[in-house]
């Protein structure tokens, strides 16, 4: 995809996160607070596959583990258009840190407070994403961080586990419930490689 369109993907989503955020939670309860940018994205221009963004919504760390989609993320996307854009969204809870080994100095696009942050909307389409992206975390404040992410990693794992035991010979599909392992099994992972690889 062009970086034009990358860019229109970002500004479209976040006026679709300031849409869902006015209308009752009735209709959508699941919504995000904060959009960032995250990757690519935040380069210089250049044709992307993908664009990969950080959905914060305001949830406890532990429904939100690393990976893992929460409960209406299905809805939101489809709502969104995520679910039929190259877009990849990675979920955040407002409760803890956005930023972690993967979303490496994220750039906040939209907030549901303020709305629409055009600075740094313009600086992703004009290849300046550095500019306004947040500053790097020192080695420490990273250890720090992946080890409460693989915390809460480790609770979710534990947790998806025993609703897949909980299932496992009960009627119905398990699909629910092993999609959500696998992906809290995948997140475990990545961030007990990160910590492994730091150290």
């Amino acid at each position: 995809m062009k970086w034009s369109r990358a860019v229109r993907h970002v500004e479209e989503l976040a006026a679709k996160c300031g849409e869902l955020a006015s209308l009752p939670g009735s209709i959508h309860p699941l919504r995000a607070v904060r959009l960032w940018a995250v990757g690519d994205i935040l380069g210089a221009p250049r044709d992307l596959e993908q664009v990969t963004v950080a959905v914060v919504v305001d949830l406890p760390v532990d429904d939100v583990p690393w990976l893992s989609e929460p409960h209406g993320s299905e809805h939101w996307a489809n709502a969104t258009r995520v679910a039929r854009n190259p877009v990849r969204a990675l979920w955040r809870s407002a409760r803890a840190p956005v930023w972690n080994h993967h979303v490496d100095r994220p750039a906040l696009v939209w907030d549901a407070a303020d709305g629409l942050v055009e600075e740094t909307v313009a600086a992703l389409a004009d290849g300046r994403g550095e500019q306004v992206r947040l500053p790097a975390p020192g080695a420490d404040e990273l250890r720090s961080r992946l080890r409460d992410e693989l915390a809460v990693s480790l609770r979710a794992l534990r947790r998806q586990t025993r609703a897949y035991e909980d299932r496992r010979w009960s009627p119905g599909k398990l699909t629910t419930v092993s999609d959500a392992l696998w992906r809290v099994s995948d997140g475990y992972l990545d961030v007990l490689d990160a910590v492994n690889r730091i150290g």
